[in-house]
């Protein structure tokens, strides 16, 4: 399971993906806040997302982000991948950009790229 610090990190992650097509959704804000429930259901998610997004203003390493995913369980990566996805395809588009930012965090992460493709085209189906 992942601690408080772990899941603001990774909400972090979570922004860095909503803006990297440089417009940053109500509706990404809402999958970002999921995504705190789902690991910290007694806590604020309103109050960890303003901390993520600080962090993530702040911030131009992915490899902070990652390391505490890479820490992890392959389940729980599983999960954090699914969200990355959810967040990017929430526009409906993946652009270059979107694509490379999961190829990198799946390279860092020692996720396989087969059940990454598989993840995305699962949700892209939904």
């Amino acid at each position: 399971m992942l601690d408080k610090k772990s899941v603001i990190g990774i909400s972090a992650l979570l922004v860095h993906a909503a803006n990297i097509d440089e417009i940053y959704t109500d509706h990404e804000k809402l999958l970002v806040k999921n995504f705190i429930t789902s690991y910290l259901k007694d806590e604020n998610s309103d109050e960890i997302l303003k901390k993520a997004e600080e962090i993530e203003k702040n911030s131009n390493q992915l490899l902070g982000y990652t390391n505490i995913i890479k820490q992890n369980s392959m389940e729980i990566k599983k999960d954090i991948i699914e969200h990355l996805w959810k967040v990017i395809i929430s526009d409906n588009s993946v652009d270059q950009y979107e694509a490379n930012l999961m190829r990198r965090i799946c390279g860092l992460i020692y996720f396989p790229d087969k059940e990454c493709a598989e993840i995305k085209l699962k949700l892209t189906k939904a």
